[in-house]
């Protein structure tokens, strides 16, 4: 089905919001008295679609290999911002597992009588529920901040800035006499948090080509799961002590990430988009030579790729109103900020926050202290290596949209297995079951949906919304596994619900909505450019048929103040080669 893209002319009108972006303030469009002036206008303006065309040739052109040999610096700069991630994974594998661990329980937790009549200790539902949510209370306050602050000063001071007071946030987790005290640094620590889980995400979708695109997102998985390995191995490591240092050398080994992070992304390059997108268009070819190497064999031009940028920006310009929060719920950037937002939330709710809590869930299952936390390390473990794996599918042209539906589906039945080993009645069997079932679920979740979502979230939002949809997205993930945060440890806690294995049909139900949802409403971003999936949207395109339509996004006139940057830009280069040559 091809698209019917017939040109038509549509200027810009002003928008007085989020005065940062220059395609929002009113475009200066040429006087039509000075027809001395349009030959020139009309010949840069033929230069840039050129140019933006055969950049965006050439990306769909590229080859994985080539896009490796030309952007190698780009992969090293996300690897490095990404691993931001590392420490809020790290912090949830500690919180959501010290509730296994003896130590923790002893200093934090109330004692209780347990069914053979002995006197043990557990921090109690209500204070696990508080403590698995502050950072998520945190994270939203976070990430409510980036929308704005990113935006205006750039990624990567605002990462610097947020390493910063992690710093001296984690002193209050060293230090915790009581829950209080680590409540109130889960909050404070959630703040910076929230911030790294769009910023990476879309600082790894702006400095490479599409070829790369998909994999620098959803490494982004991987430093999850290295994350919850080191802090399970952390654990792990200490629980062989009998002192306050099982769980104190844990918090502090939270110290070893943020000043060589610092100093590394303060030499990294800028997005180039974000310069594009402020009118910088010069910054942004200086970052885009940082970001890539001379490479013949793909005819890189980097004049071409910023032409390309600036189409797209004044191309959404056109097609979005303005790039305000309130504009997310506006016209067609309604549909995709809804996409985005569910496709995060359905990582909560196809079992994710239930598994968080495999340490615990093992031992309510009837596995020993070790024993689960060895599980708990497999599982993490696989989270770790299992993006690899989704790099093998991806390469092999499974799309984003099929891997979403199939894991899905994989997890559905997954849960219902594991719901239905609750009704055998040797328990010992039973548990060890368990473990194995988890392990598997892990390696399916990791291979589609945990490591997928990544891709998707900055892939469907656009470049002028996107840290606004991002934002909103995890939002909606960490009001979601608030509440499975909330209702989890009463459904495993032996003082509570008690479900045990029981819980896998709750979450088996939860898992089938999403399986529906992601078939009717996920579209298939992958091997489209920005502009592309722009005009995809813009008409109307169903999710079932986003893979196989065709489109021309340069019949679209466009027009606006990135455009005249632009043509200044190209206007003054003429005026200093003729100086030369002269």
């Amino acid at each position: 089905m091809a698209l019917d893209t017939d040109k038509t002319n549509i200027h810009l009108s002003p928008v007085d919001d989020e005065k940062p972006y220059p395609v929002q303030q009113s475009p200066q469009l040429p006087d039509e008295s000075k027809e001395n002036d349009e030959p020139c206008g009309k010949s840069t303006m033929d230069a840039l679609i050129r140019n933006a065309r055969l950049a965006a040739e050439k990306e769909h052109s590229m080859s994985l290999l080539q896009g490796i040999k030309l952007y190698p610096k780009a992969i090293g700069w996300s690897i490095l911002i990404s691993t931001c991630i590392v420490m809020e994974g790290y912090d949830v594998a500690l919180i959501n597992n010290f509730y296994g661990d003896s130590q923790f329980n002893r200093k934090y937790g109330e004692p209780y009588i347990t069914k053979q009549g002995t006197v043990d200790y557990q921090v109690s539902p209500a204070w696990q529920a508080g403590l698995s949510n502050g950072a998520v209370v945190g994270e939203i306050i976070g990430l409510m901040i980036n929308g704005y602050v990113s935006e205006r000063f750039g990624y990567r001071y605002t990462v610097v800035a947020c390493l910063t007071l992690l710093t001296g946030f984690v002193a209050i987790f060293f230090t915790a006499q009581n829950v209080i005290h680590l409540q109130v640094a889960e909050i404070l620590c959630g703040i910076p948090w929230g911030v790294f889980q769009t910023i990476t995400i879309t600082y790894a979708s702006e400095v490479c080509p599409v070829a790369l695109r998909g994999y620098l997102t959803t490494y982004i998985n991987a430093c999850w799961g290295f994350g919850q390995l080191i802090g399970i191995g952390a654990i792990v490591g200490n629980s062989w002590r009998s002192d306050e240092w099982a769980y104190r050398i844990p918090y502090a080994l939270q110290w070893i990430w943020p000043v060589p992070l610092i100093i590394g992304i303060l030499l990294a390059p800028e997005s180039p988009w974000w310069q594009v997108r402020h009118g910088r268009l010069d910054e942004a070819k200086k970052s885009l030579l940082r970001l890539t190497s001379l490479n013949r064999e793909t005819d890189f031009d980097a004049d071409e790729t910023i032409a390309m940028m600036a189409h797209t920006t004044a191309l959404e310009a056109k097609i979005t109103q303005g790039a305000s929060y309130w504009d997310c719920f506006k016209g067609i950037d309604l549909r995709r900020t809804e996409i985005v937002c569910m496709c995060w939330a359905i990582q909560n709710l196809s079992g994710n926050s239930f598994s968080n809590y495999s340490t615990y869930f093992l031992q309510q299952a009837g596995l020993s202290e070790s024993k689960a936390y060895y599980f708990a390390l497999g599982q993490y473990a696989i989270n770790s290596v299992g993006v690899l794996g989704a790099w093998t599918l991806i390469t092999f042209g499974f799309g984003r949209r099929t891997l979403y539906i199939s894991g899905l589906a994989a997890l559905f039945v997954i849960l219902l297995v594991l719901g239905f080993l609750g009704l055998a009645p040797d328990r010992n069997a039973a548990s060890l079951a368990t473990g194995s079932i988890l392990l598997v679920w892990a390696l399916i979740y990791q291979l589609t949906v945990g490591t997928v979502c990544y891709s998707l979230v900055a892939e469907l939002s656009s470049r002028r919304l996107q840290i606004k949809t991002v934002v909103l997205g995890r939002i909606l993930y960490n009001i979601v596994g608030i509440v499975a945060g909330v209702i989890t440890p009463y459904m495993l806690n032996p003082t509570a619900w008690d479900w045990g294995n029981y819980a896998g049909f709750f979450w088996a139900g939860s898992c089938f909505l999403c399986l529906i949802y992601t078939y009717f409403r996920v579209p298939e971003p992958a091997g489209r450019t920005f502009a592309e999936l722009d005009i995809l949207f813009e008409k109307g395109v169903s999710a079932q048929k986003f893979a196989s339509t065709k489109v021309d996004v340069f019949s679209e006139d466009v027009r606006g103040d990135v455009i005249d940057y632009y043509q200044d830009q190209i206007t003054t280069s003429h005026m200093e080669h003729g100086k030369r040559a002269s």
